[in-house]
Order: C-alpha cells, then sequence, then structure tokens
C-alpha cells in the first residue's frame, strides 16, 4: 500500500470506526409497523392503499412541490417526465456527461438521443454558461423549434442532475431553456432534501423525478416520483403511469401506450414511515460531512467536495477529490479502501465513454473527463454521524 492510500484508509476508518459500506438504509420506525398493516389488509399493489396517497402528501409538504406522483423507479419517473415535456423519437435531449447511466437511459426509452454536456468544478452539475456558448454555436430557432443545425434534429429538452445531492446552476440553466424554447426536466434523483436559496431540487422546473432506490436518503426499497408544478401535468402523469386507462368501473379502455409504472402501496408504506426521519438524516448527513472535513483537514492531496453557495446540501454521498497529481493512485485507493472494509466507489465512467452512447452528440467534456479520475465516494450512511456524533 502506498503511503498515501494508507493515510486516506486510516482517516476515513477514524471517522466510520471501523467497516462500513458506501450507502445503506436504516429500518428503525413505522416500516414494520406500516407493512404489516399492508399484508393484513391485502393491500399491497399499486391498484389502491392509503399510503400511496399518503407518500404523495408527505412528498409534497416536504418538498414544496404542488403535486407528487409516486413510480416503481426513479428511472420510470424520468420517463414519464421526459414524454410529458413533449419529448419524441428522434429529438435530441441535452444531459450531463457526468451522471447515472438511466438519466442517458431514460432519454433512450423515449426514443430521443442524449446529446452530452460538460459539467463545472462547482457543483459537478451542467456548466450553464458552456452550454449557452454550445447553443449559440449549434442550435437555431426554425418552425417554432429549437434545432441543431449539425445534424437536423429538434433539441426538445435540458436534464439537468443534482449530483451527490448537491443542487446545480439550476436558475441559470432555466434561463437558457426560456431563451431557446426548450424543456427543463430536473433529474433528482440524488437531492431529496437539498435546497438552493430556500427552495428545494425538483421545483425549479415543471416536471423532476426523485428517487427511493435502497441506497438513496430515504428508501422505498425501488421506486420514484414525479413531482410537477401544475394539475394538469399531475393528471397527465398519473394517467401515463397507470397504463393510460380512462377511468370506468369495469372497462378496460386506454387512450394511448402508457406504463404500469405506478408505485405499489407496501412500497409506499415503507416511504411514509421513512420520510417520517428525514429531517433526522439530513442532520446527521451534515454532521458526518463535517466530521470527515475535520479529519480530512492537514491531508494534503485531496479535498472533501463542500456544496455550492445558496445550496443547502443533503451531501447523498462524500466526495473526496484527489489533487490532479494523485490521480494515478485512484485505483490504489479504491482496491485498498475496499479491502479495508470500506465501501467506496468511483463517479460513474462518462455517457459518452459507454458503448450504448459511443456515437451521441456532445460538446467538449474535458471537467467531465478531469472529475471522473478525481472523484471518489466515500461511506456515508446517516447512521455514521450519528455513530460519531455519541462516540
Amino acid at each position: 500500500m502506498t503511503e498515501f492510500a494508507a493515510e486516506l484508509v486510516d482517516v476515513i476508518c477514524e471517522v466510520t470506526r471501523g467497516k462500513a459500506q458506501l450507502h445503506i438504509p436504516e429500518i428503525s420506525g413505522n416500516e414494520w409497523i406500516n407493512v404489516k398493516e399492508c399484508l393484513d389488509t391485502s393491500w399491497i399493489s399499486a391498484t389502491g392503499g392509503k399510503y400511496i396517497s399518503q407518500f404523495e402528501e408527505l412528498l409534497v409538504a416536504h418538498t414544496g412541490a404542488s403535486f407528487a406522483i409516486t413510480t416503481v423507479t426513479g428511472t420510470a419517473a424520468l420517463h414519464a417526465c421526459l414524454i410529458l415535456a413533449g419529448v419524441s423519437g428522434g429529438d435530441e435531449v441535452i444531459c450531463p456527461a457526468f451522471t447515472f447511466v438511466a438519466t442517458a437511459n431514460a432519454v433512450k426509452m423515449t426514443g430521443a438521443i442524449p446529446h452530452f454536456a460538460d459539467i463545472d468544478r462547482t457543483s459537478l452539475g451542467i456548466d450553464a454558461t458552456k452550454l449557452s456558448e454550445h447553443l449559440s454555436k449549434i442550435a437555431i430557432r426554425r418552425d417554432g423549434k429549437t434545432i441543431n443545425r449539425e445534424s437536423g434534429r429538434p433539441i426538445s429538452a435540458i436534464v439537468c442532475m443534482h449530483t451527490f445531492g448537491h443542487i446545480c446552476d439550476v436558475e441559470a440553466l432555466a434561463s437558457i431553456c426560456d431563451e431557446w424554447k426548450i424543456e427543463l426536466v430536473e433529474d433528482a434523483a440524488e437531492s431529496l432534501g437539498s435546497t438552493f436559496n430556500g427552495k428545494h431540487a425538483g421545483t425549479f422546473s415543471r416536471l423532476s423525478a426523485l428517487s427511493f432506490n435502497g441506497n438513496k436518503i430515504i428508501t422505498t426499497g425501488g421506486g420514484g416520483a414525479i413531482l410537477a408544478a401544475d394539475e394538469e401535468a399531475a393528471d397527465r402523469a398519473r394517467h401515463l403511469t397507470t397504463t393510460a386507462r380512462l377511468p370506468h368501473r369495469w372497462e378496460y379502455d386506454h387512450d394511448l401506450v402508457g406504463f404500469n409504472y405506478r408505485m405499489p402501496n407496501i412500497n409506499a408504506a415503507i416511504g411514509a414511515a421513512q420520510i417520517e426521519r428525514l429531517e433526522q438524516y439530513l442532520g446527521e448527513k451534515r454532521h458526518l460531512q463535517s466530521m470527515y472535513k475535520a479529519a480530512f483537514a492537514d491531508i494534503d492531496g485531496v479535498d472533501l467536495f463542500e456544496e455550492p453557495k445558496g445550496c443547502r446540501s443533503n451531501y447523498w454521498l462524500a466526495t473526496l477529490v484527489l489533487s490532479p497529481g494523485r490521480t494515478a493512485e485512484r485505483d490504489r485507493i479504491l482496491e485498498r479502501t475496499n479491502d479495508a472494509g470500506l465501501g467506496c466507489r468511483p463517479a460513474w465512467r462518462p455517457m459518452h465513454l459507454l458503448a450504448p452512447f459511443l456515437d451521441s452528440p456532445r460538446m467538449e467534456l474535458p471537467v467531465t473527463e478531469e472529475m471522473y479520475g478525481r472523484i471518489i465516494n466515500i461511506p456515508s450512511s446517516p447512521i455514521l454521524g450519528r455513530k460519531t456524533e455519541v462516540a
């Protein structure tokens, strides 16, 4: 083990007090009670049950969104958002090259083509300044649409992603969308509980997607939600995600191609219990960040990524950023930390380097490629913040 890798293992272990996975859920509240009620009453599916509406109401209360519609996964939520935003086959959708693959997959699921944008170093989200310059070079307004002059395809949406819970430069991106008459969709999968100038992630656009996968800040096992800004969008979201079945007491009539995307009641029961402790988890995550900040303060060659100005992050995943001179040691550090029982992970491989997207259009991506080599996510479960606090 190199001296530097050994030092990082020691520092992380100092905070986690031994082995720790990257991010694990905690089941310690009313989950058992809620799920038992579902099982006892047989209300377990997506066709009904009180916890679906209850969880949706709690999401509205916590986020300030006008409406919430729960789904089976975050990817399903984003796919539906894109369809509701008017994205169709043959369109282009701008999204960050630095994201989890589900963002680009959801674009492909509509038949559209992801068009990859670079990120900034402040938020790890789409660089609004670079994107504006890029659009001024390649885009033109024609026949009421924004067209990529190089491909001839319409650019119908921009998907921004709030990386690791840090809200991107979303207000600047919203201005770009207004200028070019492009729909903004937020991939807020990682950012439940994060705010920018007091406004919650996912409420800067008409449509956004949340995720409640097992590794998120709260979980439903698997699941997601659409946040909608108006009743029409919410009604369309419910219809689309319920196989587009027209209301009738017994007849099966569907007016468009819809999807069986609604969250089952038994999953919503878990979510309703989990969200009761969201504020506790947020406090523990921020405390864990402060513990890591103190532990890494005197370590040369690495920095702890911190929330952008104006953002109050949920710090979903604590993030180390290696200095440029240390990037060659990234994989050795990952090997040694995982050998020590520490669930550390690299950033996602950039989308333009993945086989399904090699031919996708893109702008120059220097920051994406640089940060991919410099980032390591370290153990971030909320309980680690509680453990260090009471020790």
